[in-house]
C-alpha cells in the first residue's frame, strides 16, 4: 500500500484523433477535511500568527497545496 498523500492522479483517455498533444497524467489535491468525518474536540491549535499564515486554526486541517508543475529544488 502506498503512502497517503492529498494529491491524487488520474489518466484521462487519449483519443487517436486528438488535435493537441495529450496530457497523459492529470492531478488534483483533496482538502484535509474530506478525510475527517467530524471535527473532534481538543484538536491542537496553531498560535494566532501561525494560524493567520496557514489560513486555519487547526494543523489537522492545514494543507500547503503544492504546485505539481514545480520541482522541490526550485
Amino acid at each position: 500500500m502506498s503512502e497517503f498523500t492529498q494529491r491524487k492522479y488520474f489518466y484521462p483517455y487519449v483519443g487517436p484523433f486528438d488535435p493537441c498533444p495529450p496530457i497523459t497524467v492529470k492531478s488534483y489535491e483533496t482538502p484535509p477535511n474530506l478525510y475527517m468525518g467530524f471535527q473532534p474536540y481538543g484538536l491542537p491549535q496553531f498560535q494566532p500568527h501561525e494560524a493567520l499564515r496557514c489560513g486555519t486554526l487547526w494543523p489537522a486541517l492545514y494543507s500547503p497545496y503544492s504546485n505539481p508543475y514545480h520541482s522541490e529544488r526550485e
